[in-house]
């Protein structure tokens, strides 16, 4: 595993830039490859009448994959990107060689959150962006982080509010209709690494026991004082994790 491709796959409502701070570290030692996803960042959002699904998502990521020629990597994500990571070892399973989970969980939106994301949606369609980065920085963000360190709000409120509304709405719908992938990892026999913030309120220590006692093959790495979003909060605390955990498999 330890020759392979690092693929990171970012959160929503950002795009790759917000592994800036753990590129270059990251890629001194391996590998890193860092796509925006379908309608964020700099990748179009496909004209096409399906709904808005991760598993077009995953598509694209295994497309990205045949460009490059790459038959196996270690494939990983943040929140939403744990998710589309999810549905690639659904899809194709025999080009993932290893797991990077950071903040995420494997189980379903409940109604109300899936209720809650069609509602994101539809606001951003009618209204645009601007108004979300004040919705959920506190969600994203550990309480700590936003007092003590307000560049890292600063820089994530400037991330959310440049994403076109349309792949905001998109992603909002996909991870709104994305399946329980419990059994899904339960048969993922790959070394795995989970990662999350001490402080997540969104996808906390819990939902990363779950992910550990679900995978065959789970290291957990836990980050103080960081809440949902760790590569912006503590990108020394990801990389060390990233980097202490790939030479042991």
């Amino acid at each position: 595993m330890t020759d392979l491709p690092l693929v990171l796959l970012h959160a929503f409502p950002v795009d790759a830039r917000m592994w800036d701070a753990v590129r270059a570290p990251l890629s001194a030692r391996l590998r890193l490859i860092t796509p925006d996803q379908r309608g964020l960042g700099r990748s179009p959002l496909p004209e096409t009448d399906r709904e808005p699904d991760l598993d077009d998502a995953a598509r694209d990521v295994v497309a990205l994959l045949d460009r490059l020629e790459l038959d196996k990597v270690v494939l990983g994500g943040c929140s939403m990107g744990g998710y589309l990571t999810m549905a690639v070892l659904r899809a194709a399973p025999e080009r993932v060689g290893g797991l990077v989970f950071i903040d995420t969980k494997a189980t379903a939106d409940t109604p109300e959150a899936a209720r809650a994301r069609h509602d994101v949606a539809a606001r951003v369609e009618a209204e645009g962006a601007g108004w979300l980065p004040e919705a959920v920085t506190p969600g994203l963000l550990a309480e700590k982080t936003r007092a003590d360190r307000p560049e890292v709000a600063e820089r994530l409120g400037e991330l959310i509010a440049t994403q076109p509304p349309s792949g905001i709405a998109w992603a909002a719908r996909a991870m709104a209709a994305r399946p329980d992938s419990v059994e899904t990892l339960r048969s993922a026999d790959v070394p795995a690494l989970v990662v999350v913030g001490e402080e997540d309120g969104l996808t906390p220590l819990d939902s990363a026991n779950t992910l550990v006692e679900t995978l065959p093959d789970a290291t957990l790495v836990v980050l103080p004082e960081a809440g949902h979003l760790t590569p912006l909060e503590d990108p020394a605390g990801v990389v060390e994790a990233i980097l202490g955990w790939y030479p042991a498999k």
